[in-house]
């Protein structure tokens, strides 16, 4: 258990309740090119090869793959206004719907554009921020500090005359900036949130360079980087990847758009964060303070402790390598959001 770092926090098999490092190995285990022979069976019958939850019925896991595969959203294109912004106060944001939910996450996504003399370093030319809710809250063409030397028009759709009348990068910094602090100091941010927003995003480090950003690390929320969405040796998959196995959806089959990358992003998001994982005992105020207090997923000082308690109670006070995000939701949250 040390070693492995078993918790209730970790991907498992409904059917034996084998632990897996990611999402991935779980689907290896169920239907890869070498599955458990009676789990894949009764996986097979009873369920959903997206969310990878097992059903009583099969009544039952029809009308849940109704609500689990999700229609893909509507591209912005890249013809909308060159800056828009949501008409309600961003401190609407707060409303009824989440209370008591935690912390609001925003969801960002930005296009790069090619600078320097072969074109291969990124600059950010547009970025697009939504709300929980899929609602645009901030959506803007951004003119890059140094020339542009290849628009990557496959890409991104972009020409001269996008960025003609664009926002400079400097104004973008502080408008992002203004969303996510939430009027909250920035010693408060940096040292437990408060009020701040979490930021949601794919590969966020890569964003938060091309902007030229920083936001703490405890506030970032990464598809990219989040153990149970990643391979089995814990490198990466695409945004593409995840959209089409976990939601059920194609994205950038031609131009990439913003906004349709948001929203996939926060729904993988709201996903994970909505897993029911309620009778965690001891393991919360662990996982919640990890890695600080936590070396393999136990106090290391109170190891003769650990040496004669049962696996059962060892498994009671585990935590994985990572923060679930199921950690997220307030004290009163509903785990089963419809998505």
């Amino acid at each position: 258990m040390r070693v492995s770092f078993h918790s209730v926090h970790q991907p498992r098999c409904a059917v034996c309740q084998k632990h897996c490092k990611s999402f991935e190995s779980l689907r290896e285990h169920l239907n890869g090119q070498l599955p458990k022979g009676n789990c894949s069976k009764i996986f097979s019958e009873r369920g959903c090869y997206l969310c990878l939850k097992l059903f009583d019925s099969s009544t039952a896991l029809s009308e849940h793959k109704e609500m689990c595969c999700l229609p893909a959203p509507a591209p912005l294109g890249t013809m909308t206004m060159p800056y828009a912004e949501s008409q309600i106060d961003s401190s609407e944001l707060n409303n009824e719907n989440h209370i008591d939910r935690g912390p609001e996450a925003i969801a960002i996504d930005c296009e790069m554009v090619g600078g320097g003399s072969d074109g291969s370093l990124d600059l950010c030319a547009r970025v697009c921020l939504i709300d929980e809710d899929e609602k645009l809250i901030f959506h803007t063409y951004v003119q890059p500090q140094i020339p542009i030397t290849n628009f990557r028009y496959d890409v991104t759709g972009l020409t001269e005359e996008h960025l003609k009348d664009a926002m400079p990068l400097k104004d973008v910094q502080d408008k992002i900036l203004q969303i996510l602090y939430n009027g909250e100091s920035i010693g408060r941010v940096r040292l437990d949130g408060g009020k701040a927003r979490l930021l949601v995003g794919h590969d966020l480090e890569h964003d938060l360079d091309c902007l030229r950003m920083n936001y703490p690390d405890h506030l970032l929320r990464d598809t990219a980087k989040y153990h149970p969405l990643m391979k089995t040796n814990l490198v990466s998959h695409s945004l593409k990847y995840l959209t089409q196995t976990y939601l059920g959806y194609q994205i950038q089959s031609g131009v990439h758009d913003p906004y349709e990358d948001c929203v996939s992003v926060m729904r993988l998001y709201r996903r994970m964060r909505a897993q029911d994982h309620q009778n965690i005992g001891m393991g919360a105020s662990f996982a919640t303070n990890y890695p600080q207090n936590l070396k393999n997923g136990f106090d290391w000082r109170k190891t003769k402790e650990l040496e004669v308690m049962t696996p059962d109670e060892l498994y009671e006070i585990s935590t994985p390598n990572y923060k679930c995000w199921c950690l997220d939701q307030g004290k009163n949250a509903v785990s089963n959001i419809d998505l």
